[in-house]
This record gives C-alpha cells, sequence and structure tokens, in this order.
C-alpha cells in the first residue's frame, strides 16, 4: 500500500491525520421529523478513524427531503439531533463535514413534511419510482421554481450551513451530483428555463455558484467543498448529461475564485475528463472510484490525480475500515437489505476486526 495514502493534510480549514475518508451514504435512519438521533451518533463514531466523515445527504428545507427518515439541518430540533453525532466523532478525534442534499424533483409528496409537489429547474418529469410509507410511487411532474424561489433556495443552503456549524460540524459539502436539484440546473434535459438560469453555459451553472457562494459567505471558503457526478449514472433518473466535456470544465472555471476547501468528484469512468478536472482544479480534490479496491485507489493520491480518496460501502461494512487497511485484513461484506431504513441492524452491528 502506498505511503501517500498515511500522510497528513489540511483540506481547507480542516486538518486531516490521513488521507482515507468516508463518503455520503444516505442511510434513512433518522426520525420522521429528520432529527438525528443517538444510533446516528453512534454510528458514525464507530467510523471516526476515517480522515474525514462526509455525512450522508441532509435536507436544507422541507422541500429538499426527497426519502423518508433522512435527516434535515434547518430547525433547532435538527441543529440538537447533529450536535449528538458530531460531539460523539469529535469525542474520539474525528473530523465530520454535513453533505447539504436538496433533491429537487427526486421525490415524492408522501415523503415530505408539507406534502408538497416537489420543485426543480423545470416542469419535467423524472423517470423511476421513489419508495414510500404506501409502497413505490412513479415520482410527478415537479413545479417549476420562480427566480424569487431560486434566490429563496439558494439563502436556505445558507441557512443550513450556518446551522452545521452552529450543530458542530467542521464543514459543510454541498452535494451537487447524483441528479439533484445543484445537478438538475446543469443539464438541458432537467433544465428548459428562458431566463437567467437556463440555455447556456454561463445560465446553467449560475444556481450551483450561486450556492458555493452564498455557503462560503456564511461559513467561510475554507469549511466548504462541493460534489459532482460526471459521467456518474446513479439515480440520474432521466438526467442525460449531454455536454460533461463542456459543462464541467465551465463550473470549475466559475467555483475557482471562490477558494473552496474541497471538490469531492464522484468518478463516472471518463478518465480524460477526470485528468482535466484534476488540472482545473485549484484546491484539494477528493476522489470517489466506486468499486475500485483501495489499492487502485491509493495508487490515484500517488499518482497526483488526487488528494484524498473517499470510500462508500466498505466504510458501511467495516467500522474499522482504517485500521483493516493498516493491517491487510480481510473486510466485512455489506448486506445491501440493511442499507436504507430499519435499526441497529446493518448499521451499528458490523463487527470489528479485533472483535
Amino acid at each position: 500500500m502506498s505511503n501517500a495514502l498515511w500522510n497528513p493534510t489540511v483540506v481547507g480549514e480542516i486538518p486531516l491525520s490521513h488521507r482515507l475518508a468516508m463518503a455520503p451514504l444516505t442511510r434513512s435512519r433518522a426520525t420522521p421529523e429528520g432529527v438525528p438521533t443517538e444510533l446516528n451518533a453512534e454510528y458514525y463514531a464507530q467510523r471516526a478513524s476515517h480522515a474525514l466523515i462526509i455525512t450522508e445527504g441532509t435536507q436544507p428545507s422541507a422541500d429538499g427531503q426527497g426519502y423518508p427518515t433522512t435527516p434535515g439541518i434547518y430547525t433547532a430540533e435538527h441543529i440538537a439531533g447533529w450536535r449528538k453525532v458530531t460531539d460523539a466523532v469529535h469525542k474520539v478525534d474525528g473530523r465530520v463535514v454535513i453533505q447539504l442534499m436538496h433533491v429537487g424533483r427526486i421525490s415524492h409528496p408522501d415523503n415530505t413534511p408539507h406534502h408538497r409537489q416537489p420543485v426543480a429547474p423545470s416542469a419535467i418529469k423524472p423517470s423511476g419510482v421513489m419508495f414510500t410509507a404506501n409502497g413505490p410511487q412513479e415520482m410527478p411532474v415537479p413545479r417549476e421554481l420562480s427566480a424569487e424561489e431560486i434566490a429563496a433556495t439558494v439563502n436556505d443552503f445558507r441557512h443550513a450551513a450556518a446551522a452545521a456549524i452552529s450543530a458542530g460540524a467542521d464543514g459543510v459539502e454541498i452535494h451537487g451530483a447524483n441528479g439533484y436539484l445543484v445537478n438538475q440546473f446543469l443539464f438541458p434535459s432537467a433544465n428548459q428555463r428562458t431566463d437567467q438560469y437556463g440555455g447556456s453555459l454561463d445560465n446553467r451553472v449560475r444556481f450551483a455558484v450561486e450556492v458555493a457562494t452564498a455557503v462560503a459567505d456564511e461559513i467561510g471558503a475554507g469549511r466548504t467543498g462541493i460534489r459532482i457526478s460526471p459521467g456518474n449514472p446513479f439515480q440520474v433518473n432521466g438526467l442525460a448529461e449531454s455536454d460533461p466535456h463542456e459543462l464541467y470544465p465551465h463550473l470549475l472555471h466559475a467555483l475557482a475564485p471562490l477558494n473552496l476547501a474541497y471538490l469531492h468528484i464522484a468518478h463516472g469512468g471518463d478518465e480524460e475528463l477526470l485528468h482535466t478536472l484534476r488540472k482545473l482544479w485549484p484546491t484539494t480534490l477528493l476522489l470517489n472510484r466506486a468499486g475500485a479496491d483501495i489499492a487502485t485507489r491509493a495508487k490515484d493520491i500517488e499518482d497526483g490525480l488526487a488528494d484524498v480518496i473517499t470510500v462508500g460501502s466498505m466504510a458501511l461494512a467495516n467500522p474499522d475500515l482504517v485500521e483493516r487497511v493498516r493491517a491487510d485484513a480481510p473486510l466485512n461484506t455489506p448486506d445491501p437489505a440493511t442499507f436504507y431504513g430499519g435499526g441497529a441492524v446493518g448499521y451499528t452491528d458490523y463487527p470489528t476486526y479485533a472483535a
């Protein structure tokens, strides 16, 4: 294993003791009101030996919720719940950032506290179904956001970022990937607006840049990251990336002056584009090469393609993944049947190697 994986680094204002981080993973185990619990705190604290924990996607508003029992970060109750998590992680010397995820059109009224129609850049129905308490249902046609509502949504991200810091988080990650709201603004397959948020590349990246600017202004650029997923088919629900080789470099050019703490890339397999984005990005780059083993991912650090690597299901199934990798020990196998919802089973009961 490359020694580069274990070198300390600093991501914006966040010091890391090594470079193996935990990627965001939806687990749907908050209360129905979106409040994290002691069980969530236990789960994240178990994994605090990762250099950095990026939490599951967390809605910045009632409109931002897509799935049942996902956490929020916009009320006093949410802040108190997340404080249990951050205190537990910090107690064992971990670092944690909260991912802000507004799902946009990837939702259903049954899953939101106000039961309203989902919102999106344009009134274009996503493909696929959404799991709800009443079983799988087709996602409805979303309501197009007005320009005034877009400004209010940007402010929701700002407010949620401030709430995350109040809850003790070391920073936040803006979810700009996987077909959710920020991602939906980027491509004409979901965005057919004719105002300043649609049409040209400048207009389509505008929302992402406004969100990143608002968050960085609120909590500091050194505590703000953003995630993108160029070429990643996961959960796109009809979102076709028509011009990724033009769009993503354009987006990075627009974001670069903000001097954000990091860019997190969920790699979709386009190596040429990945190398282009690495050259364009001026600060730390986190890379999630899903499906690859740790040795392959660590080589990306050695080669200068990534500064930090993130892992998803391996971290889910191995609370002591860092210790296992250091010892070249075998890994637990994740159980997909327990990924979403439920209690401790498949959540906090994966054994450590020592056990």
